[in-house]
């Protein structure tokens, strides 16, 4: 049977605007290497109606909620099309950054230290209370979504003072949150390409952190690739990251991302089932390093469909 390719794309995250760069991308690459693909918009399209419509595998570039939360997997698991990346349970896992540290910490790997809040605990709260409830993770801090990708409301706290703005900000997106101690070392990525990591990534960004315009607007954000780690230290680093992946049950392909704090201890972030895949994305950067063309990568990307 000859195989027609949807590549869901956009969607109504509020990665939308990422995810129509990423499945473009894709697209291109697909058919450059001679693959009948399709852009598939589910804001425009119903994605049940796919098998109708003739498709029978499908390239999932949709970022966040609706996208790579187990949802959709959900319902092509229904329909029995073979797509891309990871399961329904890895998906929703992986969405939630509370319970994948929660797993992480179970197994025994290293993630920073936080504090876990919901909008109705912060209602009830004082300042005081929150203040007291954080304390322990020291200053700087970081903000962010629980639920959210791409750095969407997120911000470094400086000083207590303005840690009420960035729960403001956080709790637009979400209904959860953490509050993490800050780190301040390198950030590092490393893709997940099936049972393989690709070469780990060094990111600099250009301002206090690695943000939404940092990862998708800015040209001066710097990676390196290779990272500037000795042999020990990055083969340490894809270990963790390939374990990271492995106890979530993801699948396909991925990304895992990591901080290492000023004594050079490494610390898992999260893990992305469905990495952007922009002119600024990490996965296309590392797989050059390996050798890949972004066609191939893309390629062998779909041929792991499940």
């Amino acid at each position: 049977m000859t195989e027609k390719v949807a590549v869901l794309l956009g969607g109504s995250s509020a990665e939308r605007e990422v995810s129509l760069q990423s499945g473009n991308a894709v697209l291109a690459g697909l058919r450059q290497a001679g693959i009948d693909a399709h852009p598939i918009d589910p804001q425009d399209f119903p994605v049940e109606t796919l098998k109708d419509a003739g498709f029978n595998k499908v390239f999932i570039a949709l970022h966040g909620r609706g996208g790579e939360d187990g949802t959709l997997q959900g319902l092509l698991e229904t329909l029995n099309l073979p797509y891309t990346g990871s399961g329904v349970m890895a998906s929703a896992l992986s969405m939630d950054k509370l319970r994948t540290k929660q797993l992480w910490q179970g197994a025994g790997l290293s993630v920073s230290p936080y504090v876990y809040l919901t909008k109705q605990q912060y209602k009830q709260a004082s300042y005081e209370q929150i203040v007291a409830k954080v304390q322990f993770l020291g200053l700087p801090l970081i903000v962010k979504p629980s639920l959210e990708g791409s750095s969407v409301g997120m911000s470094k706290v400086d000083n207590l003072e303005a840690l009420p703005a960035a729960l403001d900000l956080a709790f637009q997106f979400d209904e959860t949150l953490l509050i993490e101690k800050w780190l301040s070392g390198p950030e590092f990525t490393v893709a997940v390409l099936g049972d393989n990591t690709l070469p780990p990534i060094r990111i600099q960004p250009p301002g206090i952190f690695y943000d939404y315009e940092a990862k998708y607007l800015s040209d001066e954000t710097q990676y390196f690739c290779p990272s500037g780690l000795d042999e020990q230290l990055e083969s340490e680093l894809a270990d963790l990251a390939l374990k990271a992946y492995q106890v979530v049950g993801c699948e396909g392909w991925g990304r895992v991302d990591v901080m290492q704090d000023s004594n050079g201890q490494f610390y898992l972030l999260e893990v992305n089932t469905s990495p952007g895949m922009t002119s600024h994305s990490l996965v296309p950067m590392a797989a050059r390093q390996a050798g890949m063309s972004f066609s191939q990568l893309v390629v062998q990307i779909l041929r792991l469909a499940r």
